[in-house]
């Protein structure tokens, strides 16, 4: 089952490394922060760039939540697992199969296995633009979300999708690769 963590926003990798360092691993079996492959231009020049996804929020998958909410709480700048309620005696909600299922699939589009040199992230869609100045999605993250799709701004080379995500409407910004320009496409 995955959880999630919330955390500091910016200390995602150093929440990670304590968890790696302070809990047995064989309470999880991943732990991770997805990030997102954007461009952006500097000095002229457009340089690939990694962003986190989800800021201030780290991903557990583990069989046995009792036991790691236990050893978790040991984790310092650790805020804390969302789902959970104190009343309830440390039970913790996971994410749904659905918001699991997006997961994947927005880090794999193309279905490969997520390997942990990727880091578990999010790469660029390709997209060009047709005569008639649409957007058309070739390939990417971007292709099973047509209609969660806000805006792309091609001048800043990212697409704004509005998703439901822990049962809330959030915001994203998904990186795109400008393949063709009007005049390139017939």
């Amino acid at each position: 089952m995955h959880y999630v963590i919330q955390v500091a926003p910016g200390t995602e990798a150093k929440t990670e490394a304590k968890i790696s360092e302070m809990i047995p691993s064989e309470l999880y079996s991943a732990c991770f922060h997805p990030t997102r492959i954007r461009r952006k231009k500097f000095h002229g020049q457009w340089k690939e760039i990694n962003e986190k996804l989800l800021p201030g929020y780290v991903f557990i998958v583990s069989e046995d939540i009792r036991n790691l909410a236990v050893e978790l709480q040991k984790v310092p700048a650790l805020t804390r697992l969302l789902g959970s309620d104190p009343a309830d005696h440390g039970y913790v909600i996971p994410l749904s199969d659905r918001d699991v299922e997006w997961l994947r699939r927005l880090m794999n589009p193309a279905g490969k296995a997520a390997s942990e040199s990727s880091g578990y992230e999010v790469g660029l869609s390709r997209v060009a633009v047709a005569e008639n100045d649409e957007v058309v999605i070739l390939s990417g993250p971007l292709e099973n979300m047509k209609g969660m799709i806000k805006k792309i701004n091609l001048h800043k080379r990212v697409a704004e999708v509005e998703v439901d995500f822990m049962n809330r409407k959030t915001v994203i910004y998904l990186g795109i690769e400008l393949v063709a320009k009007p005049d390139d496409i017939a």
